[in-house]
């Protein structure tokens, strides 16, 4: 397993954590991020890291990218911190931020996400 820490921020907002991920699912995640950014005509691609809910451990993330329409790319990220103890409650902080990016952004986050499998240290993908 490998610890990711997800940082996404929309200009206004961000929202920071941490979840794990098989050694190959980061493999896996660049195959189908460059298999998906050739399909700019409707195209949907879910990214998922970790798990949600108080039965894993860790966080969790998940983005959507959708091809709205030729050079806009709308992606949709869904994060949850790990679970602590809150008075007598078990909670954690979630989010939900809403991004847009061109698709020269994803070509260069592809590549980078090769080499994050590869052991670089990040990736980063810019979104408006």
């Amino acid at each position: 397993m490998v610890e990711l820490c997800v940082e996404v921020s929309d200009g206004t907002s961000s929202f920071s954590n941490r979840a794990y991920i098989a050694h190959g699912k980061l493999e896996q995640i660049a195959s189908n991020l460059a298999n998906f950014k050739d399909h700019i005509h409707g195209g949907i691609l879910d990214v998922r890291v970790g798990e949600f809910g108080p039965e894993y451990a860790n966080g969790a993330f998940h983005g959507r990218l959708h091809f709205t329409a030729p050079g806009r790319l709308r992606i949709t990220c869904e994060q949850e911190s790990d679970f602590m103890e809150f008075g007598r409650k078990n909670v954690a902080s979630r989010a939900t931020l809403y991004l847009s990016a061109e698709p020269a952004s994803l070509d260069r986050f592809v590549n980078e996400v090769k080499v994050l499998a590869r052991g670089a240290e990040s990736a980063f993908l810019e979104a408006i």
